[in-house]
Parts: C-alpha cells; structure tokens; sequence
C-alpha cells in the first residue's frame, strides 16, 4: 500500500513540476521587459500560472489540514498536546493584546492615513507584540538548549 501511494505522490510531483517548468519556459520564451508592458500577454501566460499556483496551495493546504486533523482523532494523546499548546498561544495572544497601544499611527506629528486611533491600530500592535513576545521566547529556549549543549560536553 504504501509504496503504491509513493508512486503515485511521485506521480502527482513530478506533473506540477512539468507544468510548472511549462510555465517557466513560456515566460522565458516571452522575456520580462514584454510581460511587463502587454497586458494580453499577461493575462495570457501569468493569469493561468497564478492561478494554477493558487489552486496548488489551497489543495495542499486542505490535504494538510485534513490529515492533521485525522490523525488528532485517531491519536488523542496528540490532540490533547495540540489543545494546550493552542490554549498557551491564546494566553499570549491575551497578554499581546492586553499590552497593545490602540493610538493613532504618526509619522512626523500628523496621522498616517488609515492608521487612526482604534481597533486596527490595537490589532496591529497586537501582532508585533505577540511576535516579540515568542521571539523571547524562542530565543530563551534556544539560548537554554545551547548552555545546555556546553554543560553536558
């Protein structure tokens, strides 16, 4: 069974990677500078790419979605890690948001368009500080793990 699966995996590799070496080339057969001024051309050679590669991501997203999901249900050990490590994620993204500054974004003393007082200003700050907040903390785990390392040798 699962080698068959491998075949076919490899199968299914091996013609996105044909197709988008078909793209690759007819861009490369066209040239840059002509892509960027043809608005035909574009849509005639870009459009399908883009699309092509959007359609690609949102497939192997879902797939990646659904087996990690399937296998939370049949291991429930693994969904009760996921469960807190989401729940840990929340308590930070709590305290991000509770440290965020919901003023009005400046640049030189006048507001910068769009970034009035208020709740996309809060949301914003939110995610720097949720951001800072785990890059501390991945930077401790790091710097632990390293004096660990030097300590056992």
């Amino acid at each position: 069974m699962n080698t068959k699966l491998s075949k076919i995996l490899t199968l299914v590799a091996g013609l996105i990677g044909l197709i988008g070496f078909f793209f690759f080339v007819r861009i490369l057969i066209e040239g840059d500078e002509v892509l960027k001024v043809d608005a035909d051309l574009q849509n005639s050679i870009l459009s399908p790419f883009i699309t092509f590669s959007l359609v690609i991501l949102a497939v192997t997203a879902i797939i990646s979605v659904a087996f990690s999901a399937l296998n939370m249900v049949k291991h429930p050990d693994v969904l009760k890690r996921t469960l807190m490590g989401v729940g840990i994620l929340l308590v930070f993204l709590v305290v991000a948001y509770s440290l965020a500054d919901d003023g009005a974004v400046t640049s030189m003393g006048k507001v910068l368009e769009y970034g009035e007082a208020g709740s996309i200003s809060k949301w914003v700050s939110t995610g720097i500080n949720f951001s800072a907040i785990l890059g501390v903390i991945g930077f401790g785990a790091f710097f632990f793990d390293f004096v660990k390392s030097l300590v056992k040798n």
